[in-house]
């Protein structure tokens, strides 16, 4: 028999709280399970929190009693993102789990993962089940320009950054996909909750 979630909220700024929960996952399912029945006027996932405004606290307090995090989250849509395999750090990653360039690319199309949040830039998803044994440490030193549709890891996260910007990660590959458009609804290709796949196509 499992105890109650375990969260911790504080005050953050004058009016909104700052749900702390265990993991990416709690907190996407803790997001999805306030936007439904909280009312509140933004609920924002990250890392391991969900920052929630436009709620008092006591009506927080009463959906986190609610919250069943052993639920799990509706599965999000499907995108599939492909994905030429020349990035520039492809040969540090295969050094660090101690495999083959081909298994790399390999391991990396075998995922399914899911958009936890949303951070950094426009449309810059953080994508998590990564296995923690395949975490990879960012660069030592990030560089200055990452081009736009860089598929890349840091830790055990992926992502594809939207715009071209400095970054850190280590880059795999890159997609011509369009991850942030204003003129799309959601404006943001990978929504927090997207599952996505990378397919790897030839250049």
């Amino acid at each position: 028999m499992t105890g109650p979630p375990a969260y911790r909220v504080v005050p953050c700024g004058p009016a909104a709280l700052l749900v702390e929960v265990s993991d990416a996952p709690a907190a996407l399912s803790l997001a999805e399970h306030l936007r439904a029945g909280l009312g509140a006027t933004d609920v924002v996932p990250g890392a391991r929190t969900v920052l929630v405004d436009g709620a008092g606290r006591a009506a927080v307090e009463e959906a986190l009693r609610r919250w069943d995090p052993a639920t799990g989250t509706d599965p999000g849509p499907l995108v599939e993102v492909p994905v030429v395999y020349d990035g520039a750090d492809l040969a540090d990653v295969a050094e660090v789990w101690g495999c083959t360039l081909r298994e790399v690319v390999e391991r990396h199309t075998s995922l399914e993962l899911v958009s936890a949040f949303c951070g950094f830039a426009p449309g810059f998803a953080y994508l998590s089940g990564v296995p923690e044994e395949w975490a990879v440490p960012r660069r030592a030193s990030p560089r200055p320009r990452v081009p736009a549709g860089s598929v890349a890891l840091a830790d055990t996260w992926s992502a594809v950054y939207p715009t071209a910007s400095p970054g850190g990660w280590r880059l795999l590959g890159r997609t011509d996909l369009s991850l942030w458009d204003t003129r799309r609804t959601p404006p943001a290709l990978l929504a927090p909750g997207t599952r996505v796949v990378f397919r790897e196509v030839r250049a």
